[in-house]
């Protein structure tokens, strides 16, 4: 097996926009421009060539230097794209016009599959499918049952055959008859078939009986269900990316209280996101989610997202985001301190090594500093004993190393 290649992280605009802040605002502390990037990027987990390029071009979108903002590159890039997409569409609209019956009507699939099949070396697949609105797998399935029929599926010959008796039944309804009606008189046929059948037959091919008017009432949403508890305080990880646990806790400052939050591998204790703001709404749960995603770069299933019962976390725009990237969620079951012990525990360890040692805290930029500063030291040099007295990253590194050792041997 080829070892795993790194990804290049997809940074969000507000990991983007938080490195230039602490840049500005660290910068007296160092001799120059680029001493201040070699210190701050590592501590983030980005190169410094990458903090110098969002640097330059947040002082370009500020007009404090000559070049092209960051609104206008993408939308310079979007319409390039655009003028590209609308070109070749243009291209296949017009061959399509002299290949398809004047009239304006759908054309017939196996007729839109013929035209795909004669172009697909000029324009590809999918956007002459796009153009015509056409699935890509609807053209990939009926053109290998048209090369040979054989490879056509038991079921799909067999819904061929229900499908004609089906519209036979409902046309002689002149539409009337529903799924149902059309099962019980299919039977009374003799023709035997499962009432499930009929309904996704007809529904796959648009066909319904009428309806009988209902007088509409207003139905409430249900709250939303809250997630099984999948960890049942087992923290316990035989990879990375495989158990991540949240939690954020609140640090008095003297310009008001301020919000700090963690995302945690539980394989090696590593914190893979973190984020600190003055208000605790989704939003802020959600930057340190993106950051561990973007980061972390999660794939192929099989991570699960462990947290309490706190409103930010149960949240639909946070538990869409952890299914947008295929990450499974897990919800403390009683809700006590036990369900989320370990991100409770990094959380403890936080509070006495960085907010109760450095404080009292003026403001939320010195409270963000520290953090910076602490996590970039407890992922890489603080000992901890759950793992064997090693660094988190030199726990994964290690990981690392041997599967690919295993892999070059297998």
């Amino acid at each position: 097996m080829e070892s795993k290649k790194k990804r290049t992280p997809a940074y969000t605009a507000e990991f983007r926009e938080r490195g230039v802040r602490l840049f500005r605002e660290r910068r007296p502390d160092y001799t120059s421009d680029n001493a201040a990037y070699r210190a701050i990027a590592p501590k983030l987990g980005c190169s410094h060539d990458t903090l110098r390029a969002w640097c330059i071009q947040a002082a370009r979108d500020a007009g404090e230097r000559d070049g092209l903002t960051s609104e206008q590159k993408a939308r310079l890039k979007a319409l390039e794209r655009e003028v590209k997409e609308l070109r070749t569409a243009n291209e296949i609209l017009k061959k399509a016009s002299a290949y398809f019956c004047p009239g304006g009507a759908r054309p017939p699939v196996p007729q839109m599959i013929a035209f795909i099949e004669k172009h697909r070396g000029v324009f590809g697949v999918e956007p002459i499918c796009r153009v015509l609105q056409i699935a890509p797998a609807t053209f990939h399935r009926h053109a290998a049952i048209a090369r040979n029929p054989q490879l056509a599926s038991d079921r799909t010959r067999q819904d061929a055959v229900d499908i004609e008796k089906i519209k036979a039944v409902h046309g002689k309804s002149r539409g009337r008859y529903g799924a149902r009606k059309i099962w019980h008189q299919l039977r009374r046929d003799e023709h035997d078939i499962a009432r499930c059948t009929v309904e996704r037959l007809m529904r796959l091919h648009g066909l319904q009986g009428v309806v009988r008017g209902q007088k509409k009432t207003t139905i409430p949403d249900p709250a939303q269900p809250c997630p099984d508890d999948k960890v049942n305080r087992q923290f316990v990880a035989a990879m990375p990316d495989q158990l991540w646990v949240s939690d954020f806790t609140y640090v008095s400052t003297w310009a008001g209280m301020v919000y700090v939050a963690f995302i945690i591998d539980v394989f090696a204790r590593k914190i893979v996101g973190w984020r600190v703001s003055t208000s605790m709404t989704t939003g802020f749960v959600l930057d340190a989610l993106n950051q561990a995603i973007c980061q972390r770069c999660p794939t192929g299933g099989g991570l699960i997202h462990h947290s309490d019962r706190g409103s930010q976390y149960l949240s639909i725009r946070y538990t869409e985001r952890l299914a947008d990237a295929g990450i499974d969620t897990s919800v403390g079951s009683v809700g006590d301190s036990y369900d989320n012990a370990l991100a409770e525990s990094v959380i403890g360890l936080f509070k006495t090594e960085v907010i109760n040692f450095l404080g009292p805290w003026k403001s939320m930029a010195q409270v963000e500093w520290e953090t910076l500063q602490w996590v970039s030291r407890y992922n890489n040099e603080r000992l901890h004993s759950a793992i064997g007295h090693r660094p988190p990253q030199e726990v994964e590194d290690t990981f690392y190393e041997q599967m690919n050792t295993l892999e070059k041997a297998a």
